[in-house]
């Protein structure tokens, strides 16, 4: 007799999820099709492509900006939920297991990974141009209110938010790969909710989602990386620019070094670079923390978290529906697309790299201790250089209207040893650069891969080389503004995926909650009652 679909995948596997080690051709080739028609329209039509983009983002923001600004607090306090009640104390795998890497090697990676190259091009870039054009026109600028109120928004737009959409679907994800056994793909963290469906149409959709949101968050931060890059070089040799075609060439470049680095495997080539990388981006800091304005630097850390803890609900809800939606649209929206768009690979590659650790262990690190980071981070690269243009009367706005890729180097030589330090800068953009770009193939890879852990080679380099190529194709689109209408666009559909994710998990946290409730019961009938089967009455309900 024949058999239905969802039944013959039963029969073919047990566990009714998808078989680990093969390439879904289906997820893989629906992706690499997309994208490949993405690469020809932007290739062939540069104009007409970002005309197009512009119009869809215009209708994005138009009509769903709200809808951005509300899931990302809803993210934060649902993160914040699960840490301060019971269900933090639940592990990520077995409860016997164990963390695989040491605390250090598993905050750097995660760090690294999830915020890594936007840190050093909106390090300085993002504070200084809040100060002369502070958010929503809310102060004068260059004055002392337009000073606090950028650095409360850098850190608005770098803590806890962006962080908590890496937690829920970081932790969604583990959780149901190692502790439930679904495998290592967001659509088996769906099966609460669409059960065999996530094996289904439904759950490739989603995959396919997921790789496209994946390119293009990467290919943006390649893009931003490669602008900066270009405006170090130039900065190194005293020229005035490069333009577009040199920052093609860094990106085929550094796309090389990242295939390289992807295909060694997470162990050697990624862990390897996170470790550098933490390593150089103190030693900028602290060097910088100590010939700059120090005291300045820890009296804007300490007033600028005060001001961002005291204000955080108001930003957190504000829409601009009564002036200013087209600051919060270039800033926060772009910003909470971004994060979104990066949230697949993001949170994929810190979900495989936290077996082992609890829920509470998880959202404390991956948001409390990344953010306090990004404070320190903008406090000493922006705080150096709000005592330029304040204390120093040094033209800043001069140098953020040439252009945010060259703030970062403008600023650092006004200081000490500059030559070196402004090549310590490019050489941590550039280890950024490849160690976000490599993490992005390697989940690309395995959401190709029906979520195997160790993807086939032939399609990390795919991927690596079609992120790489979009990076190139939004470039010669329209720069800066092109990498963010396209993260903006594809950011939009993957939002109701984390919002599924959260209501999957919290599913079947419940569900193991109260198994677990039910198990002190009934072992204790048994040590009573040797021998006695317990009877458990069903859970009344209503109605």
């Amino acid at each position: 007799m024949a058999t239905s679909a969802p039944e013959r995948v039963e029969q073919e596997h047990p566990d009714g999820h998808r078989p680990r080690g093969r390439v879904d051709t289906v997820v893989f080739g629906t992706a690499a099709g997309l994208a490949l028609v993405f690469l020809l329209y932007g290739a062939i039509d540069n104009e007409g492509f970002g005309e197009s983009g512009g119009n869809v983002l215009g209708w994005i923001t138009e009509n769903f900006g709200w809808f951005f600004v509300l899931t990302s607090g809803g993210f934060v306090l649902f993160s914040a939920f699960l840490a301060a009640t019971r269900y933090g104390n639940i592990k990520l795998g077995p409860d016997d297991s164990e963390p695989e890497f040491s605390t250090f090697s598993w905050v750097s990676m995660m760090f690294a990974t999830g915020m890594g190259i936007g840190l050093m091009f909106y390090g300085v870039a993002e504070p200084l141009t809040h100060l002369n054009t502070p958010p929503l026109g809310l102060a004068e600028p260059g004055s002392e209110e337009a000073a606090h109120l950028a650095m409360e928004y850098t850190f608005f737009h770098w803590g806890f938010h962006p962080w908590a959409m890496y937690a829920v679907i970081g932790l969604t994800i583990a959780y149901f790969a190692y502790r439930k056994g679904s495998g290592n793909l967001i659509s088996a963290a769906f099966r609460p909710l669409i059960g065999r469906h996530a094996d289904g149409p439904a759950g490739k959709g989603i995959d396919i989602l997921a790789i496209l949101a994946t390119l293009f968050g990467s290919a943006t931060s390649l893009g931003l990386g490669a602008l900066q890059i270009t405006g170090g070089l130039a900065n190194v040799f005293g020229k005035s620019g490069y333009g577009t075609t040199a920052a093609a060439v860094v990106i085929a470049v550094l796309t090389l070094c990242f295939v390289v680095s992807a295909v060694s495997g997470i162990d050697k080539g990624i862990k390897w670079l996170s470790n550098a990388n933490a390593v150089a981006a103190a030693l900028l800091v602290f060097f910088l923390f100590v010939v700059g304005p120090t005291v300045f630097i820890l009296s804007t850390f300490t007033e600028s978290l005060g001001g961002y803890l005291t204000h955080l609900p108001t930003m957190s809800f504000r829409t601009g529906v009564f002036g200013g939606a087209e600051w919060l649209n270039g800033w926060t929206i772009f910003y909470w697309a971004w994060w979104v768009s990066w949230t697949p690979f993001v949170g994929m590659f810190i979900a495989r790299i936290s077996k082992g650790r609890t829920i509470r262990q998880f959202v404390v690190f991956v948001i409390a201790i990344p953010s306090l980071v990004s404070f320190v981070w903008f406090s000493i690269l922006g705080g150096s250089a709000f005592d330029l243009q304040l204390t120093q009367g040094k033209d800043m706005k001069a140098l953020v209207d040439a252009g945010l890729e060259t703030t970062l180097f403008d600023t650092l030589r006004s200081f000490p040893l500059s030559t070196v330090t402004v090549v310590l800068a490019v050489f941590l953009i550039a280890i950024f650069f490849v160690t976000g770009a490599d993490s992005a193939s390697i989940v690309m890879g395995m959401l190709s891969q029906n979520g195997d852990e160790e993807p086939n080679r032939g399609l990390v380099v795919f991927w690596g080389v079609a992120t790489g190529a979009i990076a190139v194709v939004l470039l010669f689109a329209g720069g800066l503004s092109a990498l963010q209408t396209g993260v903006i666009i594809i950011g939009f559909p993957f939002l109701m995926v984390l919002i599924g994710l959260c209501v999957s998990l919290w599913k079947s946290l419940r569900e193991e909650t109260f198994e677990s409730t039910l198990r002190g019961p009934i072992r204790r009938h048994l040590r009573e009652h040797p021998g006695e089967r317990p009877v458990v009455e069903p859970a009344r309900t209503e109605g």
